[in-house]
């Protein structure tokens, strides 16, 4: 799959049910619900009033923009939109990891390229193979073996890989803020997806988990499995090291009407990748909804936008000002960036 480079929790719930069902529910507690606040981890200003009046509107029945629940479609970036992107993407950082892994079996590769420099850690050769050396590592480290264990790889990485900078988990560098905001959506009646330019085999098995978000609902780039019988028999999918899809730009809404059905009403990006997401969500007809991240803490996380090759929010940044649509500024926006 094509990956995009450059330089170096869990969903939580309020259950009520219960308690209305056995009677324990006093009179403040309906009000209580209602006065608290859904996005406690954003700053009030205009991004946050966008958000909650955009919700209560197409939930509101009767009212004039009232959407019904079957047409509630959300759909979020991944890299840079619900965890962190920097210093580079996370599965190019998970591929790398994989080449040294695999190192000990492939003597050849200590003199290979660009092999060679993941293991010496020169990430200046590394990067000077260009495209065309990050792609040969993302097929050799994710082809070869069955979508299971593939799977089980994954895991076993986000549970032991730290980010370079931050020493956690990636999968804890995900946006608080995004996570109230999945959880609000969800209990509106909303249906929310991932729609990534990462691989989709290597968003499915962590992401429930994380987001909330099932398999089924998360929508990326992926490459060709062939169906194979094992010699006892057991069918399996085992990956090959060819692209078929790319779920990036353009990609993305081609991945919305091909896995979706369905134009979302409201959609969050954070880079130039999103733009045609965003705009296609935005040629619908009735309430919609399109929301950019700007990483803009250096101190919290990261400061980027124009000039960034990883996460390069130009022409969408542009684009989300002459028409209005919303824009998340972290320094500003966000009174917390990670989970606790």
């Amino acid at each position: 799959m094509t990956t995009k480079i450059g330089p170096a929790i869990v969903d939580r719930r309020t259950v009520v049910a219960g308690m209305l069902a056995a009677g324990l529910t006093v009179a403040g507690h309906a009000t209580a619900r209602a006065q608290a606040d859904p996005l406690p981890s954003w700053n009030e200003g205009a991004a946050k009033a966008a958000i909650l009046d955009f919700i209560r509107r197409t939930t509101a029945p009767g009212g004039p923009d009232f959407v019904p629940v079957s047409e509630r479609i959300a759909t979020f970036d991944n890299d840079g939109t619900l965890w962190t992107e920097q210093p580079f993407y996370f599965q190019l950082a998970f591929a790398l990891d994989r080449v040294k892994a695999l190192a000990p079996t492939h003597p050849e590769w200590k003199t290979e390229q660009p092999f060679s420099a993941v293991i010496s850690g020169d990430m200046k050769a590394l990067m000077a193979s260009g495209e065309p050396g990050l792609i040969e590592i993302m097929e050799i480290t994710h082809a070869g073996m069955t979508t299971d264990e593939f799977a089980q790889t994954v895991i076993d990485w986000t549970r032991t890989a730290r980010h370079p900078r931050f020493n956690r988990p990636y999968t804890d560098l995900v946006f608080k803020p995004m996570l109230e905001l999945l959880s609000h959506l969800r209990q509106n009646g909303f249906k929310t997806f991932v729609v990534s330019g990462g691989g989709i085999e290597f968003m499915r098995p962590w992401m429930e988990q994380v987001y909330g978000i099932p398999p089924e609902q998360v929508v990326g780039s992926s490459g060709i499995t062939q169906y194979k019988l094992q010699p006892d028999g057991t069918p399996v999918l085992v990956k090959e090291a060819k692209v078929e899809f790319v779920d990036d730009g353009p990609g993305k809404p081609v991945g919305i009407n091909r896995f979706i059905g369905r134009k979302p009403i409201f959609a969050f990006g954070n880079s130039d990748g999103d733009q045609q997401m965003l705009e296609w969500t935005a040629s619908g007809t009735g309430p919609r909804f399109m929301g950019l991240v700007h990483h803009t803490d250096a101190e919290r996380e990261y400061a980027y936008d124009r000039a960034s090759p990883v996460g390069k929010l130009d022409k969408a940044l542009d684009e989300a000002t002459k028409k209005g649509w919303t824009v998340a500024d972290m320094k500003r926006d966000w009174k917390e960036i990670f989970p606790s």
